[in-house]
């Protein structure tokens, strides 16, 4: 099974200890941060997904754990 390039950046940042949730609501995802990320989680989100375009950046937040989900 091969990964896509947005789901292997969303769970490296997640291994990473990544807090980040994401809320989906008619297909518009918005990443929300309440917890602060441990400080390699921070660093590879500003250097690896921040730096991505919306789509390809919204497409990683779509890897990340729901807020609606326990």
């Amino acid at each position: 099974m091969t990964k896509t390039k947005s789901r292997a950046l969303a769970e490296e940042y997640l291994r990473l200890g990544g807090k980040r949730r994401v809320k989906v609501d008619d297909n518009i995802t918005r990443a929300r941060d309440w917890d602060e990320d441990p400080p390699e989680a921070e660093r590879y989100w500003q250097e690896r997904i921040a730096p991505l375009g919306k789509e390809e950046r919204r497409d990683v937040e779509f890897f990340l754990p729901d807020i609606n989900m326990p």
